[in-house]
């Protein structure tokens, strides 16, 4: 059974995810916050497998609420639920802890496909922002080399695994991923790998 925590301060919305999930045998919803400051306190009295967290809620936003989460409750993932598209939303709710991200405006389907992916640590997000995603790294410049890490990234090839293949040094192969990362704004080895897989380049 998967245990998860809502937090948004519009009860109605709240009352229309729980009715949702009602038909769902594998989800089971322990706890509702109408405020981040409420939510962190549910979640240490009832340490749930998910939170579905909106961003911006009273006296504390969803980013920070999630940054604090995190912090204490390492293995609890979380989803932003938001009508808020913006890099820099996105950004800071990954960079916070959160390995998914629904608009508000998707059907309730695609937020328990999230709250299932999510339970097994699989990063899931909204098909807006992949796309919104696609079209902005689309546009950025990779070298002939950087292009061929990506490409054996995607194929789950370690740094050690590239290094070998490419006969280079792993410590070579390290900084290739960090200019990748850089560039293409991502944080860690799980978008690294997402974003190999899912945006197809032209190698």
């Amino acid at each position: 059974m998967i245990r998860i925590v809502i937090a948004e301060d519009h009860q109605a919305l709240i009352d229309g995810i729980k009715l949702a999930l009602e038909y769902e045998e594998e989800i089971t919803v322990v706890g509702e916050a109408l405020d981040g400051e409420m939510l962190v306190e549910l979640v240490r009295n009832k340490e749930p497998d998910i939170v579905v967290t909106d961003i911006r809620m009273p006296k504390c936003d969803g980013i920070t609420a999630t940054r604090i989460i995190k912090k204490e409750f390492p293995n609890i993932n979380l989803i932003a639920f938001s009508m808020f598209d913006q890099d820099e939303a996105i950004d800071q709710m990954k960079k916070a802890g959160a390995i998914g991200y629904i608009m508000k405006s998707s059907s309730l389907k695609k937020l328990i496909e999230a709250i299932k992916s999510v339970s097994k640590n699989k990063p899931y997000y909204d098909d807006a922002i992949i796309t919104k995603d696609n079209l902005t790294k689309e546009e950025i410049i990779l070298s002939k080399r950087e292009k061929e890490i990506l490409r054996f990234v995607g194929e789950g090839k370690t740094s050690q695994e590239i290094a070998d293949l490419l006969f280079v040094a792993k410590s070579t192969v390290d900084t290739h991923r960090k200019n990748i990362l850089k560039k293409m704004n991502i944080y860690g080895k799980t978008d690294l790998i997402r974003f190999a897989i899912e945006r197809k380049y032209d190698f």
